[in-house]
């Protein structure tokens, strides 16, 4: 297969994976509680504890984000992609660990008031908004650093990078906030 073949396979996968995630999260966060399956009410398999797991997810992946820029400073260019790459894994767990969640739990409901609630709602819907362009940006930079593709990989991590690093640092953010209403 000829590079620029592959180049489009992996695009257009990039593409279409990148419509449907925010399209099913969003249906997750519609779905009438009738329709969610009971898997977190049984005795051997409770995915209750699993708000905690995404916020540890997200801390991790906002950590390992930090350490590959710190790698790739100091040109450090094997480990930057390892940081990188592990970074990845921890969202796509994180993302299917979610969804899990979300189909076996109604959505949480933040009770705050005052101030805080507007601090909570900035938070949340910026990370939400963010969440969505962050999916094809980040696995962009990523297929154009894995190809070597170093000018196109330079020009979209300067957005993809803190835009992911926010997501991640907001998704921990967004746990603390919810944990009493779990």
């Amino acid at each position: 297969m000829t590079d620029v073949v592959q180049d489009k396979k992996v695009l257009n996968f990039i593409y279409i994976v990148s419509a449907v995630i925010p399209v099913a999260v969003g249906l997750l966060m519609i779905m009438p509680s009738e329709w969610k399956v009971n898997l977190g009410m049984t005795e051997n398999a409770s995915v209750s504890s699993l708000p905690l797991i995404h916020a540890v997810l997200n801390g991790l992946t906002f950590v390992f984000l930090l350490l590959a820029l710190f790698a790739i400073k100091n040109k450090k260019i094997a480990i930057h992609r390892t940081f990188m790459i592990i970074a990845l894994v921890l969202s796509s767990i994180f993302l299917i660990s979610y969804v899990i969640y979300h189909t076996t739990h109604p959505s949480a409901k933040f009770l705050g008031e005052g101030s805080i609630r507007y601090v909570y709602f900035f938070i949340l819907i910026s990370h939400i908004i963010l969440s969505i362009p962050v999916i094809p940006l980040a696995l962009l930079s990523i297929w154009r650093g894995w190809t070597n593709d170093i000018e196109k990989h330079k020009k979209l991590t300067k957005y993809s990078f803190p835009i992911w690093l926010y997501v991640s640092l907001t998704g921990v953010l967004v746990y603390i906030f919810m944990q009493p209403y779990y």
